[in-house]
């Protein structure tokens, strides 16, 4: 049994590695696409849940996407600068920073869904149906056990 945890605890950073290569080319793969249009390959989370969300404040959008507060406020600002987003402070509490699509943003949106579809469409062909949805339901679960382990974390400090 012990060789069988040892086994498997040996395999992680080589998983890790492969999914942190695979974010990698998936960022470069949407820079590309996007290249010309002041968007760049991690802009596409932000446009998607602003566009589904408008008025989201920065902190809810923070904890949505799962990337951290100072993060999200520097790329909402070149999303700004670039006419995708305006910011504006909160009719209720000055201090919280609510963020809407520009019509800019809306006609990005379907540009920025065929890139996702593009870059899907082009790395699962190699998977068949049964695969992939093995691949989906795995990734299903360990994503959750992610969102709960960062989740607990924060709550614990």
């Amino acid at each position: 049994m012990r060789y069988f945890i040892r086994e498997r605890m040996s395999k992680m950073p080589s998983i890790m590695k492969h999914i942190g290569i695979i974010n990698r080319c998936a960022i470069l793969f949407r820079s590309e696409r996007l290249k010309g249009t002041g968007l760049n390959g991690i802009h596409h989370t932000y446009i998607i849940n602003i566009c589904k969300n408008p008025g989201i404040s920065q902190e809810r959008l923070s904890g949505l996407i799962y990337i951290n507060k100072s993060n999200v406020t520097r790329q909402l600002v070149k999303l700004e600068d670039n006419g995708y987003v305006r910011r504006v402070p909160s009719p209720t509490d000055k201090r919280v920073m609510l963020v809407y699509p520009t019509q800019k943003a809306l006609d990005a949106l379907p540009v920025v869904m065929g890139v996702l579809n593009e870059w899907s469409g082009s790395i699962f062909a190699c998977l068949d149906g049964e695969e992939l949805a093995k691949l989906e339901k795995t990734l299903l679960k360990i994503s959750k056990k992610a969102t709960e382990t960062v989740e607990d974390d924060q709550n614990e400090r």
